[in-house]
């Protein structure tokens, strides 16, 4: 298939035509019409100037409603043009027919146009009518810049055809206008000839009656309903209808579609109870819902409207109007019913004013035994029965719960329950709230109904128990509004059920009452178990563990602190054999009290630590009782007085500092803050006690993993050398002449150097290292540690080359110094570079980064070491390979803070620990040793040491 043709000129502009024609059948805004025609005209026709103005024939005037203008000014557009007889306007107005003018700047009989024709240079105007029949809606003037300008032949008819159509357009929507004047009007007198009956009438039933004969005779459906909501069931039930006038609860079983449950209702209900007009048809619904289907056809009708019957926030029912036929109610349909309903609602407490205000008044003495409960002293049982039996029978309830949050076993538990009629007990443990009814009670305001339960997903983890135990509907407050709902009220009914506002004011008043009641049993259970700081013993445990070593006794400072409510709070602490004291600070949030920064604090000098130290418990001293010594370095004002304690773990132990609290001497401290503040002390000296075991422990296991590891690669070393030596004697066989005796005596001379090289390992550093003090040029140190790595570099394929080993003016000067297969080149007369320290402990950590840098190494790749003199001081050895190495281990070797190998699986074992212990045993031998990663990624130990002096070897 070829494809389509683009459509000629001609055809364009009958689908144009077309197109206009549709748009403007299918608006219903005058404005939006008169917009889309304007626009037409300005693309179809070259006209600069365009003015389209309607005609009120009661003000014979044309009002402007718009156009266009060659600059754009709006001002000439919206004008009124008076007719006046003779000129132009008023001749195209009563004869109904266009007129053309050749100039309309000379045109005497368009004077209210001379403005603006000379403004823009108008010449040739066409003004046509916009007519239906007879009528005249309004005028459509066309001004061109060319003398005598008129459209002809296929132009003339569009312009004609659309005007015309417009015509209609127009004509339509002034009669709907008018007739919905007209039927509003009607709907008006018919409410106020309502109202006058409702006035006149003394029985509701007669009310009733005349309202849905009113709405019947205006509506005219097929027929219409009054539904009155029954509260016990939820349910609906066709109270009066205008098929038959007056129909009792008993015709509910006569007819299917009398009553209706608020569950059929659904979505409807929930927009009648919030006071919603609500409309339904096959093609039409108020509603975003798919109700509208199954309740048409329980009601056996095809279009329903009803409107809410509402008194004090609560439905009393609806006025239903309902069509056996597809029908679209219009406007005046919905207000007449809406203000029907409405009439009922306002004529109906008159018919209920006496229960109401019967029920106000036992509600409110209600109230007041629940207030006065609040203050008696007896268990619960004994002060709620009463009430809550009265409180049962106001609400028309069969059961009341009284619920407390059990936070230690995770459950609601009943506190209390009443029924009525010596119901059974009940055994009801209800679980935790869902998220989603926990803020729905905690931002609760007012009770919370449910009208019936296994319809309702709320509480929807109660409904087993709740359903097993007869219960349908329920009522439940959160007893402490606006907090977590730990005590909640719950009134239930065996049955569907639905409450009044008053009602439900009733509970949630209650409920206050009965929160505030159990709140005082709380505190009340609070005060005689002396748990006025609970929970700051609850949270000082986890200070004490949770917290850095480093912020410890501040932060238990502070909460020592708030138990006295003290502004100040400090520690003398110091280590053994210190002469002077240091200072923790705690909590200093006073002016007045604070300490002298540079006096020093002597611990055998300063009585105030002599005395606190000389007892087991606490001493409190008045400021004008401290020693001189302590007033030089403790600011504190004249009314005050401090409290003093040593820190010990027991009575035998060595003290490891002092606590100090200072306050005014008016507050108050009383003997169980006093108490708690000796045993939160206490707890800190057995906390400070066992972080010092710890941390020995700690440097302690340290020290012998160090050891372990020197001893292990000393061991891994003589053995090395212990096998060649062996090796060689065995191979040497039998002495038989002087030569091999000689090579004899030099094996043995070595193996006894072996030897005596243990003896210093065992004697000295059996618990400890040992630093000794030795130099060595830096080829020798790493042509040893090449020596030994050289099997693993074989088998592996790897190339080891050394750059460097001279000093840096030397080396620019001689040969690149490189090695292959373990031999070192120096340029000849170069001075060499030396290292001091303990050598054979250096050896062995450059050899254990050899090894690494072996390990990680791929197949057939070089490993690199560089060397320069960075100072007078030091020197650098910097060993790169291209291997892979875990990026979390380098973070941790290269992070300063103190590392704790035990939580630490990178840390804890090989290559890891084994680089740690590198880098702290380098640490002692006054060098360092870092490892990080370059950009192209190849891994870099760097190794810096002490160089020796003159640069010597020995």
């Amino acid at each position: 298939m070829g494809q389509p043709k683009k459509p000629i000129a001609a055809e364009q502009q009958i689908l144009s035509l077309g197109k206009i024609l549709q748009n403007l059948r299918d608006e219903d805004d005058a404005d939006v019409l008169i917009t889309t025609t304007i626009a037409y005209l300005q693309e179809q026709f070259d006209y600069p100037f365009i003015w389209l103005g309607l005609y009120d024939s009661t003000s014979k005037k044309i009002q402007g409603k718009g156009g266009i203008t060659p600059d754009g000014e709006t001002s000439y557009l919206k004008r009124s043009v008076l007719l006046n007889a003779g000129n132009l306007i008023c001749q195209v107005v009563t004869q109904l027919c266009p007129v053309g003018v050749a100039n309309l700047r000379g045109e005497v009989r368009a004077p209210e146009w001379q403005e603006v024709a000379a403004k823009y240079n108008i010449q040739g105007t066409i003004i046509l009518p916009i007519r239906y029949k007879n009528n005249c809606l309004g005028i459509v003037l066309l001004g061109s810049q060319r003398w005598g300008y008129l459209l002809t032949g296929d132009s003339r008819a569009k312009l004609l055809i659309v005007i015309g159509e417009l015509g209609v357009v127009l004509n339509q929507h002034q009669q709907q206008k008018n007739w919905q004047n007209n039927h509003h009007n009607s709907a008006t007198e018919s409410l106020l000839k309502l109202l006058e009956n409702l006035r006149s009438l003394n029985h509701l039933d007669k009310k009733l009656e005349a309202a849905v004969a009113a709405t019947d005779q205006f509506v005219s459906p097929s027929r219409t309903n009054i539904y009155w909501f029954e509260r016990e069931g939820n349910y609906f039930w066709c109270r009066m209808s205008s098929q038959l006038v007056n129909i009792g609860r008993d015709w509910l079983n006569k007819q299917a579609s009398a009553g209706i449950t608020v569950q059929d209702l659904s979505d409807v209900y929930y927009s009648l109870a919030v006071n919603q007009l609500v409309w339904l048809s096959e093609s039409d619904s108020s509603l975003k819902t798919h109700v509208q289907d199954k309740l048409l056809q329980r009601l056996g009708v095809r279009s329903l409207l009803a409107a809410p019957i509402i008194w004090k926030k609560d439905l009393l029912g609806f006025l239903s109007v309902e069509s056996n036929e597809p029908r679209v109610w219009n406007q005046a349909d919905k207000n007449f019913v809406q203000g029907a309903a409405g009439l009922l609602s306002l004529v109906f407490p008159n018919d209920s004013i006496e229960p109401t205000l019967r029920e106000i008044q036992q509600n409110h003495q209600l109230t007041n035994k629940f207030a006065q409960a609040i203050h008696k002293e007896q268990d619960l049982p004994q002060i709620l029965h009463p009430c809550t039996t009265e409180l049962l029978e106001q609400l028309g309830a069969t059961r009341c719960l009284l619920l407390e949050y059990d936070q230690s076993k995770n459950i609601y538990q009943i506190i209390f329950q009443n029924a009525l009629s010596n119901r059974r007990v009940w055994k009801f443990t209800p679980s935790p709230l869902s998220e989603m009814d926990f803020h729905l009670l905690q931002n609760a305001k007012e009770a919370m109904e449910i009208a019936t339960l296994e319809h309702d997903l709320r509480l929807f983890s109660w409904h087993p128990q709740l359903l097993e135990n007869g219960v349908r509907s329920l009522l439940i407050c959160n007893c402490i509004q606006g907090y977590k709902p730990e005590v909640l009220l719950v009134i239930t009914h065996d049955s569907s059920h639905s409450w009044t506002n008053l009602q439900k004011e009733l509970c949630w008043v209650v409920s206050q009452c009965l929160g505030v009641i159990v709140r005082n049993k709380q505190l009340s259970a609070i005060s005689q178990e002396q748990h006025k700081i609970a929970q700051i013993f609850k949270e000082y445990p986890n200070i004490l563990i949770q917290t850095g070593s480093n912020t410890t006794e501040s932060t238990a400072l502070k909460q020592i602190a708030t138990v006295l409510e003290c502004p100040m709070s400090i520690i003398l602490t110091w280590n053994l054999g210190d002469e002077q004291a240091k200072i923790i600070r705690g909590v200093i949030n006073n002016q007045q009290f604070g300490v002298v920064a540079d006096v020093p604090i002597f611990i055998e000098r300063d009585v105030l630590i002599e005395l606190a130290l000389a007892h087991n418990s606490y001493l409190i001293f008045s400021a004008l009782d401290l020693p001189p010594e302590t007033r030089q370095w403790l600011n504190i004002p004249e009314n005050a007085r401090v409290l003093v304690m040593a820190l010990r773990n027991t009575e035998d132990s060595e003290p490891t500092g002092v606590v100090l609290l200072a306050d005014y001497e008016e507050h108050y401290w009383s003997e169980l803050n006093i108490n708690a503040t000796i045993t939160l002390i206490s707890q800190l000296a057995w906390w400070q006690s066992q972080h010092k075991i710890a941390q020995r422990h700690t440097d302690n296991t340290e020290l012998l993993r160090e050891l372990n590891w020197y001893k292990h690669r000393r061991l891994e070393e003589i053995h090395r050398m212990s096998v060649s030596v062996v090796s060689q004697i065995r191979d040497l066989g039998i002495p038989s002449n002087e030569l091999t005796q000689m090579r004899y005596k030099l094996l043995l001379r070595q193996l006894n150097y072996i030897t005596n090289s243990m003896t210093g390992v065992i004697t000295q550093e059996q618990w400890q290292l040992n630093l000794t003090w030795e130099t060595m040029s830096i080829a020798s140190l790493l042509k040893r540690s090449i020596e030994r790595v050289d099997h693993l570099a074989k088998q592996q394929q790897l190339w080891i080359g050394v750059h460097g080993l001279t000093n840096p003016m030397e080396d620019a000067e001689s040969p690149k110094s490189t090695s292959l297969s373990g031999e070192l080149v120096t340029a000849a007369g170069s001075s060499p570079l030396a290292t001091a320290g303990d050598i054979v402990k250096i050896e062995l950590v450059v050899y254990e980064l050899l090894l690494n840098a072996c390990k990680r190494s791929p197949i057939g790749d070089r490993v690199d070491i560089w060397c320069q003199r960075l100072d007078e001081r030091s020197l650098e050895v910097s060993i790169t390979d291209n291997g892979t190495i875990d990026p979390q281990l380098l973070a941790q070797l290269n992070d300063n803070t103190p590392k704790d190998i035990f939580s630490s699986p990178s840390l804890n074992q090989a290559p890891g620990l084994h680089l740690l212990i590198c880098q702290n045993l380098i640490k002692q031998l006054r060098g360092e040793l870092q490892i990080y990663q370059l950009p192209d990624n190849r891994v870099v130990c760097r190794l810096v040491l002490p160089l020796a002096p003159q640069n010597s070897e020995g």
